[in-house]
């Protein structure tokens, strides 16, 4: 497992769930590390899935949502997708009024998305 910046890369299977650490991310700096990161860990690891836990995040500045469509982007050549874990109402809001939520798989936490992925249950 990687962590660095408030954020933890681990891989299960072929999915990679990366986990915020800390309720508000805003950090230019820590947002761009963790981009240049998520970068490297997608191509080295080539999941097929990318999994981000919001547990505990009350905040999050508009270059996370990059950071996410970024992600999706990397994915998109091998049919991968990104998947939202544990949104708090506010967050879920902000992906509504972005019309993220159209592009973007939620689920209520991260086992449920693995589950939705590997078909097994806990």
């Amino acid at each position: 497992m990687e962590t660095k910046a408030g954020l933890n890369i681990a891989n299960e299977g072929n999915v990679a769930i990366a986990s915020f650490q800390g309720s508000c991310i805003s950090d230019v700096e820590e947002i761009r590390d963790a981009s240049a990161r998520l970068r490297r860990h997608i191509e080295a690891h080539q999941p097929r899935r990318m999994v981000f836990d919001f547990d505990g995040v009350k905040f999050f500045s508009s270059q996370v949502l990059g950071l996410l469509l970024e992600a999706r982007a990397h994915l998109r050549p091998q049919d991968g997708e990104v998947a939202i874990t544990s949104l708090s109402p506010q967050l879920r809001r902000v992906f509504k009024i972005t019309n993220l939520d159209r592009i973007f798989c939620f689920y209520p936490d991260p086992p449920a998305a693995l589950h939705q992925t590997t078909g097994e249950g806990p």
